[in-house]
């Protein structure tokens, strides 16, 4: 019993160590968008990490989404995204992470990030973060019914790929 004891009070200890810096790095990450920080923003980002937009076609890895995003950073702000409530949670040996996010933006409403991050040198970083666009239940069958269209388009071109 002491032994189980011990291991929830040193796994709880990874976690809430872990959860400080995985904050502050989201935070952070947000506040560069919001700013126009390039570099910082980019700079959150681990090897070969990947971002998942709100469009079908949108998953890219880093230099490609450089490539995207360079003219929105051109200006302040790039985007701004604000955490409404955030929940993390850390691997038994502290090392990988993931979390979900809801967020409130200035241009697409409410939306949902999640993602994975990994410890690079005793840094956190994110690995893979996806954004998604919050859509209530009661609306769910008019959204779908809007984009059916444009859903069909991106069947399309993903087949052909």
């Amino acid at each position: 019993m002491k032994q189980i004891v011990f291991l929830c009070c040193l796994l709880s200890g990874v976690f809430a160590k872990a959860q400080n810096p995985i904050n502050s790095l989201l935070d952070q990450w947000h506040e560069a968008a919001a700013t126009a920080n390039f570099e910082a923003y980019f700079s959150s980002f681990a090897e070969n990490a990947y971002f998942i937009g709100t469009d079908a076609s949108e998953r890219w890895d880093i230099p490609q989404f450089k490539t995207y995003a360079k003219p929105s950073f051109e200006k302040a702000p790039a985007w701004i995204f604000t955490p409404v409530e955030r929940n993390i949670e850390v691997s038994p040996d502290g090392k990988i992470a993931w979390f979900d996010e809801v967020l409130t933006s200035t241009h697409l409403g409410v939306c949902r990030g999640s993602g994975v991050l990994v410890l690079e040198n005793d840094t956190w970083k994110i690995k893979h973060y996806v954004l998604s666009l919050i859509v209530p239940n009661q609306h769910a069958r008019e959204v779908a019914a809007l984009k059916s269209e444009a859903d069909q388009e991106s069947l399309t071109e993903l087949k052909q790929d």
